[in-house]
């Protein structure tokens, strides 16, 4: 082999290959060695084994992961990707041999697996595949319409939508291009930076794959060959962010027992054999758990329940035993996941290849920019959305009825011109024929706002819009406080002063900010113990995964906005609940800053006992620095930026990147965190492609 391995003063890897085959071995080898435990975790969470070793906290996801058969869907599409696409199936064979390869050496420098007696197991070839499933899987939100249905039973079908917002469960992102006629070199500058759920070690990857049919650098999903999301060819950059498009539908299905054990489902042509089998979870600590795996003409069954009122029962037929919901996704339906996209965009020289190649791309659903140094520019939907009844998207809907059946083919994926930049913040705007739920308009709107200010844009000056605090959607709440001026304690009256000369910035030294937070948290509590609300505050019947979608607190917490004007709650009581929060914190000891509670709160497969060493961030769910918390809870942030990026057009060396820690999964390792402080600052670190100003790994 002629693999080449260099390193930036980061720790990230610039690898090079003499063919796209040994680069992906080599991609797969170095992610192995740099972070085996998380590669580790990923494959048993996409398998469904992690309670095996993590123990029983973990068998909601397994149990779920097993019933949604995401293992066998990776298999399915990896056979459909065999028969297709030969290449790409190779290639991605090649990725998993070389993290075969890098495992074992990977492991032994991983403390983790000594701490609970893991030991590194073998990928598959179809690994990655489900990896890029179990990863993407609640992207689109689908526990969303477990929250409408109960909305629409307990408190009234005109409130289905009333808490429609980018909850809590949901992954966003921020992203733009900005033309070459707005920037100092005449280039484009494409830039931005996706919200997920924090982890430790970090969900992207910074790395440069260099071969002689391409060298790319950007952010890879370990476990993932290629570079799916964020990408530098030299010659054309590209970014997504999630489209919010509604790809997953829920169906309400009866089941009944046959006497041999089989399962029968009722679908639109009467009762059909549904398949069963069972399967076991072993449990570290605790006895093994057997759980029925159903799978319907619809969808693998993901809630079992007892039978309800869903619908009338076929005249003659068995009485139904029971009831539960089945999950439809498009892969499980086409055995299409869009691998071979990846390699597609590694080639890409223009944007117009960047555009033919994600005409592939199936799951998750994205809107897609890109711009080449011809001066070409992207700003499209990419994804597989199925086209069917409006209803699908909004609630369970019965299996029996054909008309909640999908068509043949997907929905048309919408496209924009740019003129100027083009913003992508997950509002509702260019995808919003796809989807039912956006985010609020707030980030897009301000990041639209800081573009205009300016047409000398430049690698370093972009960071001031990744970093910006302004927080637009405190405008409504701070609108009720002006309104509660009558009847104040003194204390709540200079609480309110306070607030109303606020500059609305989520700064983590701002007091005021801090006071802010803590108002806003005691409305939220009060709104939620609202008799208005009190049918909703029983708990759902549904597995405990799906328990972020379907709290009252926090739907309350990230409705604020629309439930401070409509709802159930009458204006009356709206004001009433704003001065008693008034009241609360001015009776209280004063907040602290912002920062001072606002800490980042990473996820890790096994939590640190150090939770002290979590710094407090800036920022808050509405700004442009997305760092979100459950107000009213908790102001520990889950969720932020998982990478920061500025790609250049007019030199690629002017680029930068960021992630919240580090290129190494090792603990104590050199580059474990020490990306940290900077991510803090809102700076990015350097991309550097020059060969001589790296260092080469010996070994």
């Amino acid at each position: 082999m002629s693999i080449e391995v260099y390193r930036d003063a980061w720790g990230v890897p610039h690898l090079r290959a003499t063919d796209p085959e040994e680069l992906a071995f080599a991609q797969g080898r170095v992610t192995a060695r740099d972070r085996a435990w998380q590669l580790e975790v990923e494959r048993h969470r996409a398998q469904g084994t992690t309670a095996a070793f993590l123990g029983a906290a973990e068998l909601g996801w397994d149990t779920f992961v097993r019933q949604a058969r995401l293992a066998d869907t990776a298999r399915r599409c990896l056979e459909r990707l065999d028969a297709s696409d030969a290449p790409t199936a190779a290639w991605v064979r090649a990725y998993v041999d070389g993290v075969n390869d890098g495992l074992a050496d990977g492991a032994s420098r991983a403390p983790e697996f000594a701490e609970t007696g893991l030991a590194p197991g073998r990928w598959e070839p179809w690994t990655p595949l489900a990896v890029w499933l179990s990863t993407h899987i609640l992207f689109a939100g689908f526990p969303t319409k477990l929250w409408r249905e109960q909305v629409a039973r307990r408190l009234g079908e005109e409130w289905t939508e009333l808490f429609a917002t980018d909850g809590p469960g949901t992954a966003g992102s921020n992203g733009w291009v900005v033309s070459g006629e707005r920037t100092a070199s005449g280039a484009a500058l494409v830039a931005g930076d996706p919200h997920r759920f924090i982890e430790a070690p970090g969900v992207y990857q910074q790395i440069r794959l260099a071969c002689p049919a391409y060298d790319v650098v950007g952010l890879a999903v370990p476990g993932i060959p290629g570079l799916a999301h964020f990408g530098h060819t030299g010659s054309v950059a590209w970014a997504i962010t999630n489209a919010m498009a509604d790809y997953q539908d829920l169906y309400r299905e009866r089941l009944r027992r046959l006497p041999d054990g089989g399962v029968e489902a009722l679908g639109p042509e009467g009762w059909a054999p549904a398949a069963a089998h069972t399967e076991t979870i072993e449990v570290a600590g605790g006895e093994p758990v057997v759980i029925e795996v159903v799978e319907t003409d619809r969808g693998p069954v993901i809630i079992d329940g007892p039978a309800g009122d869903g619908g009338p029962q076929d005249p003659g037929e068995a009485s139904v035993d029971w009831e539960a919901v089945s999950l439809r996704y498009p892969p499980r339906v086409t055995g299409e996941l869009g691998f071979g996209v990846l390699p597609a965009l590694l080639r890409a020289r223009t944007v117009g290849d960047v555009d033919a190649a994600v005409d592939g791309w199936v799951e998750p659903v994205n809107v897609l920019q890109a711009a080449d140094t011809r001066g070409g520019l992207l700003h499209r939907v990419a994804g597989h959305v199925p086209v069917r009844d409006r209803a699908n998207s909004l609630r369970i809907v019965p299996a029996w009825d054909r008309a909640h059946a999908w068509a043949p083919e997907p929905a048309p994926l919408p496209r924009a011109e740019v003129r100027g930049h083009a913003v992508m913040a997950n509002a509702r705007g260019l995808a919003a024929p796809l989807g039912v739920e956006f985010a609020p308009p707030h980030r897009a709107a301000r990041i639209g706002e800081l573009l205009d200010a300016s047409a000398d844009w430049t690698p370093e000056s972009t960071t001031a819009v990744h970093t910006d605090t302004d927080n637009p959607s405190a405008a409504q709440l701070l609108t009720a406080v002006e309104r509660a001026a009558d009847g104040l304690s003194p204390a709540a009256s200079a609480v309110r002063e306070r607030l109303l000369g606020w500059d609305r910035r989520m700064d983590a030294e701002s007091a005021d900010a801090g006071l802010y937070a803590a108002v806003r948290g005691a409305v939220v509590r009060l709104l939620a113990g609202h008799e208005a609300f009190a049918a909703l505050r029983e708990p759902a019947p549904y597995p405990e995964l799906f328990r972020p979608w379907l709290a009252l607190g926090p739907r309350i917490a990230f409705a604020l906005e629309t439930l401070l004007t409509s709802g159930p709650v009458p204006a009356g009581d709206v004001d009433r609940i704003v001065r008693e929060a008034l009241e609360e914190v001015g009776a209280g000891e004063p907040p602290a800053a912002w920062g001072v509670t606002h800490r980042l709160a990473p996820w890790q497969a096994l939590p640190d006992s150090d939770d002290a060493q979590w710094p407090g961030l800036a920022g808050d769910h509405d700004c442009v620095l997305s760092t979100s918390s459950v107000p009213g809870w908790t102001d520990r942030s889950a969720r932020a930026s998982a990478a920061r990026y500025v790609w250049d057009l007019a030199d690629r060396e002017r680029s930068g990147w960021i992630v919240p820690f580090g290129a190494s999964g090792v603990p104590g390792g050199p580059h474990h965190r020490d990306q940290l402080p900077l991510w803090l600052r809102g700076e990015l670190a350097p991309v550097t492609t020059d060969w001589q100003n790296l260092t080469k790994e010996q070994g």
